[in-house]
């Protein structure tokens, strides 16, 4: 039996897709192993959103290779979009998948170690081109409590920093009747909740033929219909998704969570149009207002980012009152990386690492009070909390896990609830991401 080794790099799309592609070796007869183990065949599942994230893929192939030179390396994803020929050039490389090919790994390798010539060429196509959704699925995932469900793929927004409509191509959803079917098959394995992900998700659906047409909400609604689901939760949202209507129905879905990621990328009108962003940072804070008309103190989330061509220091200042007014929950900050192949990359007023490194330790120290903020609004209040993992607290141990708003809560460590729900009353602070749960031993949910 051969044994092979996975590993990822990037987003939860290509987690989901590296879980997939190892489901599909497992069926094909081969024993999965740690990617720090000696194995048959490596498959790194490549990043390519910045030069950063390409140099980190070009690393994982070549340590692959050095691990056991015998082995067949594979680079598939997103980097094999954007470098496909240089890495059939590469040594340390024997096989190249592209996106929308890694349902054919089983074969190509096969071929691959029959000696067959076809195996060492590229599996490449235009992504551009394609429309088809790519079948991958999964029957399992690693931890038992949260599974991710790729329902979508292709971006068709060309924001001028990014590089992912080149490397993934143009919206592609999957069709409704196989995420319900793969969602039941998890639930009714004991997976607590979901969450919905994709490159682009507000654009779900959008490809289909008009007589078959399906929007989010309407997947979400039925899924909500699951009755073994628990929870559900949604990814990166654009901000014009939300309207009164949208925001309306899922207040009225059993299962979801009102936990919100909306990116956001900078809070200066200005900045957003070089982006290419298509909204304001005025019609963004209404989306904003609208969640909290019809959720309870819903955690609202964002990316933002810093240092983008020509940002001034008003500019950026916008950026830090318009967070402070906003008041998320947790942000995530990143500097501006130059990604050659996109519009941002040519642009002038190019921002120095230092100018950058300056600004993002301001937000991040507003991410933190914000995010501190937000988490003791729930002191005193009582929540469900899906338990999740072990943790230690000033040498005790402790079992953590989450709220519907995705705020970390633990109790005294207990082998048996880890996998449950449990409900009780948000005492005080144990760190400044935990909070201490106080169970509800009367029975009640």
């Amino acid at each position: 039996m051969r044994k092979a080794a996975l590993h990822n790099l990037g987003c939860k799309v290509n987690a989901y897709e590296t879980e997939a592609m190892g489901q599909l070796l497992e069926e094909a007869g081969y024993e999965l192993v740690a990617f720090e183990e000696t194995a048959d065949v490596y498959v790194i599942n490549t990043c390519s959103v910045t030069n950063i994230a390409d140099r980190k893929s070009r690393q994982m192939l070549h340590r692959a290779k050095k691990r056991n030179p015998h082995a067949a390396v594979v680079a598939a994803g997103c980097y094999v979009q954007a470098a496909g020929e240089e890495l059939q050039k590469d040594p340390a490389v024997d096989i190249v998948i592209g996106n929308n090919r890694k349902a054919e790994l089983p074969g190509i390798l096969e071929d691959f170690f029959a000696g067959r010539e076809e195996a060492r060429k590229g599996y490449v196509i235009d992504i551009g081109k394609t429309r088809e959704y790519e079948a991958l699925s999964i029957r399992r995932v690693s931890e038992h409590t949260r599974a991710f469900i790729k329902i979508q793929d292709g971006c068709n927004q060309f924001c001028s920093y990014c590089i992912i409509p080149y490397t993934r191509g143009r919206v592609r959803s999957r069709g409704p009747e196989d995420i319900l079917a793969e969602v039941r098959e998890l639930a009714g394995q004991g997976y607590q909740e979901i969450v919905l992900t994709g490159i682009h998700l507000s654009s779900y659906g959008m490809d289909f033929p008009e007589s078959d047409r399906e929007d989010l909400l309407g997947l979400m609604t039925g899924l909500d219909r699951i009755q073994e689901l628990k929870r559900m939760r949604l990814g990166s949202l654009e901000p014009r998704i939300i309207t009164e209507k949208f925001a309306e129905a899922l207040a009225g879905l059993r299962t979801l969570c009102p936990h919100f990621h909306l990116s956001l990328q900078s809070g200066s009108d200005q900045v957003l149009t070089r982006m290419n962003r298509h909204y304001t940072a005025g019609e963004y804070e209404e989306c904003c207002r609208i969640l909290r008309r019809w959720f309870d103190n819903p955690a609202i989330t964002t990316d933002v980012i810093v240092g983008f061509p020509g940002e001034t220091g008003e500019e950026f200042g916008e950026t830090l009152e318009f967070v402070k007014k906003i008041r998320f929950y947790e942000m995530h900050i990143f500097k501006y990386s130059r990604r050659e192949g996109t519009k941002a990359a040519g642009m002038d007023g190019q921002i120095p690492e230092s100018v950058k490194s300056e600004r993002s330790d301001i937000l991040l120290k507003t991410e933190a009070a914000l995010s501190l903020e937000y988490r003791k609004s729930f002191l005193g209040k009582k929540k469900e909390v899906l338990m999740e993992e072990k943790t230690v607290i000033g040498g005790r141990d402790y079992l953590v896990g989450y709220t519907r708003e995705y705020v970390k809560a633990a109790v005294l460590w207990d082998r048996e609830k880890r996998g449950k729900m449990v409900t009780g009353t948000l005492k005080e602070m144990l760190t400044d991401e935990i909070l201490l749960l106080e169970e509800d031993l009367s029975g009640g949910r």
